[in-house]
């Protein structure tokens, strides 16, 4: 009887077969988009029926903000904050910068932004599921990093949000665009980006 009611819609599924739907699906949504993604496809792929994809994700879209989820989820753990970070105030935020920048820098983070940008034309609703579960949601965690410098008297920020914005912007500078329109990545370039962002950041907002 237990093993009935683990399968009962809406309880979660076995994770390794949860895995298996999410990989599939997200591979799909990637290589075809929302509208060429079939569910049936996405069952085969996975190894599991079109049933238990409807039992425990409802729907496509639910389906994509899952796959969603699990890629940004990638992203935030470039970003956990620790209860006691190593390393001198520029050297911590230098190494979130580099995380960063390596993550979006990926061909497969750039073909799925792109993706997402193009299917957001007619399903609005899928550019503010990857808002909700990626972009946003980095702002809040680093957004609390910087309340716990803030708290700790080593950063002196009014807004942390609009401070994390600054931040990620300056480090991203015009190449996260280059990289969407096909141009390759420039290291170096790169560095000296990460390291000015790091330079103007502390001078705003480090306490002396």
């Amino acid at each position: 009887m237990s093993s009935d009611s683990s399968k009962k819609p809406g309880r979660p599924i076995v994770t390794p077969k949860r895995a298996a739907i999410i990989a599939a699906a997200g591979k799909s949504f990637l290589t075809k988009g929302f509208a060429a993604t079939s569910i049936e496809q996405v069952a085969a792929d996975a190894g599991v029926s079109k049933v238990t994809i409807y039992n425990h994700f409802g729907d496509k879209r639910a389906l994509f903000a899952a796959s969603v989820h699990h890629e940004c989820a990638v992203m935030r753990a470039n970003f956990a904050i620790e209860p006691a970070p190593a390393g001198t105030l520029r050297e911590r935020l230098t190494a979130i910068g580099e995380a960063m920048v390596a993550f979006l820098s990926r061909e497969e983070l750039v073909r799925f932004d792109r993706r997402i940008a193009a299917e957001t034309e007619t399903e609005p609703t899928i550019g503010e599921a990857f808002l909700s579960a990626g972009p946003h949601r980095m702002r809040a965690a680093f957004a609390a990093l910087l309340e716990t410098m803030v708290a700790g008297g080593e950063l002196d920020i009014a807004d942390t949000e609009i401070a994390v914005e600054q931040f990620v912007s300056m480090c991203k500078g015009m190449g996260d665009l280059e990289r969407r329109f096909g141009q390759p990545p420039d290291p170096e370039r790169d560095r000296r980006r990460i390291d000015g962002a790091v330079e103007v950041f502390c001078r705003a907002y480090a306490r002396s």
